[in-house]
């Protein structure tokens, strides 16, 4: 099948820039590493595991979603990273306790060599303690300028044209939409006056990737890319873009089993989830003003699947709670509970109880990596802006309409499937310049 990919081995390498050098990241690093070495299977990940229909008018007839799109191999990716902490990829892995000390141990090589450079800080977003290894700058155009030159010499020293950034850092305070967020011009007025209330770190990280057309995925339920301005800014340098908050846990749980309880016309009086975590994303969790952007992320998704519009009387008066908890020693392995309270035939009731124990950054690191590689396939396919048919892996999907997004997990996945078998990706020019606003 003709792709239109470069030929050349030098152009199938790329970057994965993490903003955020934390569990999640360091534990895609080394699946990486250890799948390369015949460790390991990416279970999980669908652009390396899963399959399409290439003829779904006709007779079936499925081929590996790799090999019809020719995505590139495992040895292509090239990783990097900022943050606040000065340390190394081993060192946080070993910290996060996410995978077996015997692992990390046989990756100690690849893992330390992934050495952050400093990152953007504002206290106003994460209440951390004092940080010392963080960007200062005369104001936030500084800053953005200072992670483009980071990310400039970065392809340079690895013979690099291409970059994907994903913002993975805690998750930020709650933002509330701003005048300065509705247009570029305004926006970039904000980051020249450093104005604190409308620009977060992260929005400084995604400012400075697409300003060199750069892939933007947001990870977090953090505000982040999701604001017009940085919507306009992609269009303009032909930048794809991605988020919000990966579909890991209870999310997850809930876009599966939700949609088969309205397709059968039960009905919901309640639906109470509650987590356990004890990682750094439980603590960040622990401030009210975090936990609110995840909640405003996590809400969302019944309402969208129930459709309380067309079936007032099955699910018009659904009581729906989110409640997250940090309890330490839990560390990344995350328990949820839902309790679900139905009604059905002559009103009687009836509950579902689900009880997961799962490990976050286990089904995080899948999706990070399927998201790089397939926001790489967007940019040479010349895709800019919003990538809505990528919502399969956000409980808070970015849209290019404006519109509710999709939440139901069997219609994201056949969006999926739909868009990648359009989908024929060109080279890759490079990246522009840094643009001085």
């Amino acid at each position: 099948m003709e792709t239109g990919w470069p030929e050349s081995e030098s152009s199938r390498r790329f970057g994965v820039l993490f903003a955020g050098l934390g569990a999640i990241s360091t534990t895609l690093i080394a699946g990486v590493e250890a799948i390369k070495r015949g460790l390991a299977q990416p279970v999980g990940s669908v652009a390396l595991l899963g399959t399409l229909d290439v003829d779904p008018e006709g007779d079936p007839r499925h081929v590996r979603i790799r090999d019809y799109l020719d995505l590139p191999d495992l040895d292509d990716l090239v990783f990097g990273a900022w943050d606040i902490v000065d340390t190394d990829g081993y060192a946080v892995a070993r910290q996060a306790r996410v995978l077996e000390p015997d692992l990390l141990d046989s990756l100690t090589h690849e893992l330390a060599a992934v050495r952050p450079w400093p990152g953007v800080f504002d206290p106003r977003f994460n209440r951390r303690g004092p940080v010392t290894f963080a960007k200062t700058g005369r104001d936030f155009l500084d800053l953005a300028e200072q992670v483009q030159q980071d990310i400039l010499r970065f392809h340079e020293a690895h013979g690099l044209e291409r970059s994907v950034v994903m913002w993975c850092g805690s998750t930020e305070a709650y933002l509330e939409p701003a005048e300065a967020h509705q247009t570029l011009a305004g926006f970039e007025a904000a980051m020249r006056d450093s104005d604190h209330a409308v620009v977060a770190p992260s929005m400084i990280y995604a400012y400075a990737a697409l300003s060199l057309g750069l892939p933007f995925v947001n990870a977090t339920p953090s505000r982040t890319v999701d604001i017009p301005a940085l919507v306009e800014l992609a269009q303009l340098h032909g930048a794809p873009t991605a988020g919000k908050d990966l579909k890991t846990g209870q999310t997850l749980l809930k876009t599966i089993v939700a949609p088969g309880l309205r397709d059968r016309m039960l009905g919901l009086e309640g639906w109470f989830s509650t987590n356990i975590l004890g990682n750094g994303d439980g603590a960040t969790l622990n401030d009210p003003d975090a936990f609110r952007t995840k909640q405003e992320s996590k809400l969302s998704v019944l309402s969208s699947i129930l459709r309380p519009d067309l079936y007032p009387d099955l699910y018009g008066h659904l009581h729906h709670q989110v409640k997250i908890n940090y309890y330490p020693p839990r560390g990344d392995n995350k328990e949820s509970w839902d309790t679900i309270d139905l009604f059905g035939w002559l009103g009687y009731r009836m509950s579902i109880k689900i009880d997961f124990l799962c490990r976050d950054s286990i089904l995080a690191a899948p999706l990070m990596l399927d998201l790089a590689l397939f926001m790489d396939l967007a940019k040479r396919a010349g895709l800019a802006g919003p990538q809505d048919w990528l919502g399969f892996y956000f409980k808070s999907p970015m849209t290019s309409t404006g519109q509710p997004p999709e939440h139901e997990l069997s219609v994201q996945a056949a969006v999926l499937r739909r868009e990648l078998r359009a989908l024929v990706p060109v080279p890759m020019a490079a990246p522009v310049p840094p643009r001085v606003a």
